[in-house]
């Protein structure tokens, strides 16, 4: 898994990282438990596979996880997830559009209902006000996408609130 590799190998130096703001030293969960984040990893792995099994093209996943990075403010999955989905071929234009998907048109209909999905539930305290994200993508998803897309939010989430929480370094490369 891309975030495995990329925080262990880059951010060995997270739990010294000092926040601007406070001065805090920030510990980096993933290296202090590194079986939880093991766990992380093949959860995330498995959520991708499924995913593609569902039917869900990789660009749909990469935009699932750059949007729930995107709602959090993680700059450093934002870095990983945009660089791999130009990697896979998504457009510029289509990622300068993304956090106002709704008011384009570049978009299908899978792809809107499963960004409506990834939104609910990465800001799932507005679901029980805010059903129609999950009533828009069961409209538009099979089950098992619902639940493979359910899945990829769940897991950027964790990886966005390990590397906020962790204060993981966004240095240009």
């Amino acid at each position: 898994m891309r975030h495995a590799t990329t925080i262990n190998q880059k951010n060995q130096d997270a739990m010294t990282t000092a926040t601007s703001a406070t001065k805090t030293r920030r510990t980096d969960v993933g290296a202090v438990h590194p079986e939880l984040y093991k766990a992380l990893n093949t959860a995330a792995g498995a959520a991708h596979r499924t995913a593609l099994a569902e039917g869900l093209s990789p660009l749909l996943i990469e935009l699932v996880k750059i949007r729930a990075s995107q709602i959090n403010g993680c700059a450093y999955c934002l870095r990983i997830h945009t660089k791999d989905a130009l990697t896979k071929g998504e457009s510029p234009e289509r990622l300068s559009v993304l956090p106002a998907w709704r008011e384009s048109m570049y978009f299908d209909d899978q792809e809107r209902s499963a960004l409506d999905l990834c939104e609910y539930i990465t800001l799932i305290q507005d679901s029980h006000t805010n059903t129609g994200g999950y009533n828009s993508a069961a409209a538009h998803l099979t089950p098992g996408q619902v639940s493979a897309v359910t899945w990829l939010t769940m897991t950027i989430n964790m990886y966005n609130r390990i590397a906020i929480s962790s204060a993981y370094a966004v240095k240009p490369e």
